[in-house]
């Protein structure tokens, strides 16, 4: 292991207790997207107290902040956490357990900003050890559309300066803590939601020849959207087609007017993704008017596929594999869950990785997005050190590689000087002999 990755780890081990400690702050003080304007201050007086410059306010309660290594010109990496929670209730019986009735970070957003500011306390130490610049972007309202990721982005964070490349982690409770997955290409689907309002006749549950029965229309279109994946849908491209949500607000002898169906559609292909809303528009409508009844549909588009970088992520696995070890670098299968980074690795290359939580022990414990959901805590330690490495790899061999183009364009345009030179010289020579 090199000198810089020993000097690494040795500050992720030293600052280990004192991000712990962040992370459970923010685990127990947690805020639903949107209104995030606590956590913004809290990782603002954390960037402050290291003396680390920044922005508030962007995009929401977003924060960029700014790390100038030698040369800062010569190149730009952005790092990004997301800060938002859920609308959870927490079942889990530890002392950082979330004083905020019914929200909770059930999806990890805690650690990714424990673990960002981690990285930047190394980061921010190690100026002389890296060349460029690395932007900092504590995102708000990931788990809401239209999501922060593309607000910030039309806030201007991609701009003064522009990164060249972006990078996030994030938790995944089926790899051992200690692990990191990554996956070039394809890596979390698209994802949109639809809604539909059934509408019939309702009446006496004892009388039903009087009515439009809302809810076996609505039970009919639940089944036959089954048919999308199974009938519809290429084999080859994954899709997801769900209803998470039947509201039929009658009683046990009162079928209601109408009924409300909520879904999402998550796939890999454009194209496909808007025939799939289509199609349900056409189900919906076509089985409420056969059965005398009526519906209206609406889609909320969301967020796109997320797409890891090819060329980036090869060389992330690399650098991870030095850092980590090469048997806790583990390649990851594409994802059916989303994530608005995808906005940020549509304007530059991008890598979004995989961090392991699970206890070696335990293993596995609760999934992402459950009231039990919570991380072994040595997590910690690898994601500061491995997002700090990562950054400091990238610029510095970004730098290099511009220089050695800068050189390469140099070399070529002397030698097109001398050519042309050497050219005019013979031109002289010939036009003097002919004299």
């Amino acid at each position: 292991m090199s000198d810089l990755a020993s000097a690494i780890r040795r500050q992720a081990e030293e600052y280990y207790s004192e991000i712990v400690d962040i992370r459970r702050h923010i685990h127990r003080h947690p805020e639903l997207s949107k209104q995030e304007k606590n956590t913004m201050d809290f990782i603002g007086s954390r960037l402050r107290e290291y003396g680390i410059s920044f922005k508030d306010n962007v995009g929401g309660f977003g924060i960029v902040g700014i790390i100038e290594g030698r040369e800062p010109q010569s190149a730009c990496l952005a790092l990004r956490a997301d800060m938002d929670a859920l609308p959870i209730n927490e079942t889990n019986e530890v002392g950082y357990k979330s004083i905020n009735p019914g929200i909770m970070h059930a999806c990890g957003h805690d650690v990714h900003m424990a673990c960002l500011l981690g990285a930047a306390k190394i980061l921010s130490g190690l100026k002389e050890q890296f060349r460029g610049t690395v932007k900092l972007f504590f995102q708000p309202s990931e788990e809401s559309y239209p999501g922060g990721a593309i607000q910030m982005i039309q806030a201007g964070v991609m701009e003064n300066p522009k990164p060249d490349f972006v990078i996030g982690q994030h938790v995944f409770p089926f790899l051992i803590a200690g692990e990191a997955g990554f996956r070039p290409g394809m890596f979390m689907a698209s994802t949109d939601e639809f809604f539909i309002t059934v509408k019939g006749k309702g009446g006496h549950g004892a009388m039903p020849q009087t009515t439009v029965d809302p809810i076996l229309i609505a039970s009919h279109i639940v089944v036959a959207l089954q048919q999308i994946v199974s009938r519809n849908a290429n084999p080859l491209v994954s899709t997801v087609v769900t209803v998470g949500k039947f509201i039929g607000e009658g009683r046990t002898n009162v079928i209601p007017d109408t009924v409300r169906l909520e879904g999402t559609v998550r796939t890999f292909d454009e194209e496909w993704r808007m025939q799939v809303h289509d199609i349900i528009r056409r189900i919906a409508n076509g089985i409420s008017e056969a059965m005398g009844g009526s519906c209206e549909f609406t889609v909320s588009r969301g967020y796109p596929f997320v797409f890891n970088n090819e060329d980036l992520t090869r060389k992330l696995i690399s650098h991870a594999g030095e850092y980590l070890g090469e048997n806790s670098v583990k390649p990851m299968e594409p994802k059916m869950g989303a994530e608005d980074f995808a906005y940020f690795a549509r304007e530059v290359p991008g890598c979004l990785f995989g961090l392991g939580t699970a206890d070696p022990v335990a293993g596995t414990g609760p999934n992402l997005h459950t009231a039990g959901f919570n991380i072994d805590e040595s997590a910690i330690k690898t994601g500061m050190g491995l997002m700090a490495w990562l950054a400091v790899q990238v610029l510095n061999s970004e730098v290099a590689k511009n220089q050695v183009a800068k050189s390469e364009k140099r070399k070529a345009k002397s030698e097109k000087r001398n050519r042309k030179l050497a050219k005019n010289q013979v031109a002289k020579s010939e036009k003097r002999k002919a004299k």
